[in-house]
């Protein structure tokens, strides 16, 4: 299918962030990545993708800034910047990659990696970490690839349980640029970090079949970690408010990234909720008191928060507690 582009005015600036503004463009929702397309104003002439929000897609139903006519046409590139994101594409852009002047260890030595298979899974798992380690957020792809678009991660920044977004593969706009999530978390472990949490970017691409949609990239972490010697550990996605049975009890998802992952790793469970034989690896985790170490962070899941469904995000929390208690 074709680019559904529109051409329009900048009517509205609802919030700026570093990377990231809200505004509406004719009266419509739309985001903007400024530097991508450049800093926009009131009355900017743009060209909007408006693809999303014409299929009335949930995560994603809004447009997205293309082109500022008004001021986005000659940004310069990044100095010392040559390796392609998004390349051969009509939004490639030069960026920095670290590879290119890093010195990158071959080993994790142990580090431990949380695999989440939804961006909605990173809080939790970064609660469970807790305040007082290093901990990086690597972003794969699976769901939105601007780093930028993640209001979790930039809360988690403030609140400082996060220290670092790195963007691997075809993700951008992050504190880091990586080729690859190996490069990535090689990188993570040269800084001395002493944890990383992997996830896709908020949304997730999705099929309704077992191999085919964006959560396996819990996978592609878990095998990272296990071939450059760090300590997996898989997130697990559970509901207890599903409708879809797909994703009631613990999701297809988890199932399928278990099934994919050909190295060490274990998936993290609250200890005494019941759980299926066919989740193993796995060990029990006492999550006692996490709604208390969430409560001020803002959880969501598909409309859900932590009183709507629960095991959602106490799964979670419980790989970040693992996670926590595995730090070399």
């Amino acid at each position: 299918m074709a680019l559904r582009l529109r051409r329009g005015t900048v009517t509205r600036i609802e919030e700026r962030h570093e990377g990231l503004v809200r505004l509406e463009v004719d009266g419509a929702s739309c985001i903007a990545y400024p530097r991508l397309t450049g800093p926009v104003a009131l009355g900017d002439d743009v060209v909007v993708n408006v693809q999303a929000r014409e299929l009335g897609l949930g995560s994603g139903g809004f447009h997205v800034l293309h082109t500022n006519l008004t001021r986005g046409l000659e940004l310069a590139a990044e100095p010392g910047a040559h390796v392609m994101t998004l390349p051969y594409t009509a939004l490639q852009h030069a960026v920095p990659y670290v590879e290119e002047e890093a010195d990158l260890v071959g080993s994790l030595s142990g580090m431990p990696v949380v695999c989440c298979s939804l961006h909605s899974q990173v809080a939790p798992a970064a609660a469970g970490l807790g305040h007082g380690s290093r901990v990086a957020y690597v972003q794969l792809a699976g769901g939105a690839l601007p780093v930028s678009l993640s209001d979790s991660v930039r809360e988690l920044r403030s609140r400082g349980l996060l220290e670092v977004a790195v963007a691997a593969g075809s993700c951008f706009d992050a504190d880091v640029q990586c080729a690859n999530v190996f490069s990535a978390l090689a990188w993570v472990a040269t800084g001395g970090f002493e944890a990383a949490i992997c996830a896709i970017g908020p949304g997730v691409v999705g099929t309704g079949s077992h191999l085919g949609h964006g959560g396996l990239a819990a996978a592609e972490a878990a095998n990272a970690t296990a071939a450059l010697g760090g300590s997996a550990v898989l997130a697990v996605r559970a509901s207890s408010a599903e409708s879809r049975e797909r994703h009631r009890a613990i999701s297809d998802h988890t199932r399928a990234a278990l099934e994919l992952c050909l190295g060490s790793v274990v998936a993290a469970w609250p200890a005494g909720v019941d759980r299926p034989t066919w989740l193993d690896p796995v060990e029990d985790v006492d999550v006692t008191g996490w709604q208390e170490e969430c409560a001020d962070l803002q959880l969501a899941h598909m409309g859900r928060g932590p009183a709507e469904d629960p095991p959602f995000f106490a799964a979670a929390f419980a790989a970040g507690r693992l996670a926590r208690s595995l730090r070399p």
